[in-house]
């Protein structure tokens, strides 16, 4: 169930390991799980594009080093043309429900059209960050605005002065808040509890190197190795400094972060720790 990045690579390898007999069905009306629903401005992923990728097909192509939806939703369209998977997904196929039939030793998954599919294995493959969780506020149907939940964003809706509201500072609001910003007439954000933020250091990936990622496959899995190790590192010394000079005076760097912006007040490991390539204060 699902036809986003799991779904898909496990589509791959059941044909690698010469299983033909499967099926993968899909709600929506075409392939992409997350990058496909959401649609926002500035929707892009916060891993490198060398690491947010299948280990076994690597692109040599990437026109970022973070890539935007777009790109990320034409790998995955190239991947299914490349292995030949069009022929077992079906979309427009919502599960309704999933019965395991102990006398048949099998699943029987029926779906909202009202068909049946028998299965000896269920994999469920489904996310979440495309289901919108909207906020329950006293009065808002007395709102006369438009609104909607930045997953289905509407682009009819031109924001060019506006006075906007956005509630949440998540992972999507990090990065569709910039793209907003410049074109608002007034932009008010309401924010419950800040995230921890680390930058994003996004930049174009020069012809040249994809050239020799292209000519040179071994290099994808080099860069690959590398960014995985470099994030890790990155990311033990960071929260290792933070909690040296927390334990040397728990105050100060409260005191001075505050002064600029709201931070925290719970642990790294707590929440996703976002980042981004904009001021975040």
């Amino acid at each position: 169930m699902g036809a986003g990045f799991s779904g898909l690579g496990m589509a791959i390898k059941l044909l690698e390991a010469g299983t033909k007999q499967f099926l993968v069905i899909e709600k929506a009306d075409e392939i992409g799980g997350t990058w496909y629903a959401n649609q926002y401005p500035g929707c892009a992923c916060d891993i490198p594009s060398h690491l947010y990728s299948f280990s076994f097909d690597r692109n040599p192509d990437w026109s970022h080093m973070y890539s935007g939806r777009g790109e990320i939703e034409d790998y995955l369209k190239a991947c299914v043309h490349k292995y030949g998977l069009r022929a077992y997904i079906r979309l427009n196929t919502r599960m309704q429900e999933a019965v395991w039939d102990e006398a048949g030793a099998l699943w029987r998954v029926t779906t909202e059209d009202g068909a049946t599919i028998r299965a000896r294995v269920l994999i469920s493959a489904v996310g979440a960050l495309h289901v919108p969780k909207y906020p329950h506020i006293p009065g808002m149907e007395k709102f006369a605005g438009p609104a909607f939940h930045s997953t289905w964003w509407d682009s009819s809706i031109p924001l060019g002065g506006k006075r906007v509201a956005v509630i949440g500072t998540g992972a999507s609001a990090i990065q569709f808040v910039p793209e907003v910003a410049p074109k608002a007439g007034k932009l008010y954000i309401f924010q419950r509890t800040p995230p921890w933020i680390l930058p994003k250091p996004d930049f174009p990936i020069a012809e040249r190197w994809r050239k020799r990622f292209r000519r040179f496959p071994f290099l994808t899995w080099l860069f690959r190795v590398g960014l995985f190790w470099l994030f890790e590192v990155r990311s033990g010394v960071f929260w290792v400094t933070f909690a040296r000079c927390v334990s040397v005076d728990r105050r100060w760097p409260w005191i001075i972060l505050q002064r600029r912006c709201p931070i925290p007040r719970y642990g790294q490991n707590s929440r996703q720790v976002m980042s981004s390539a904009a001021n975040a204060c």
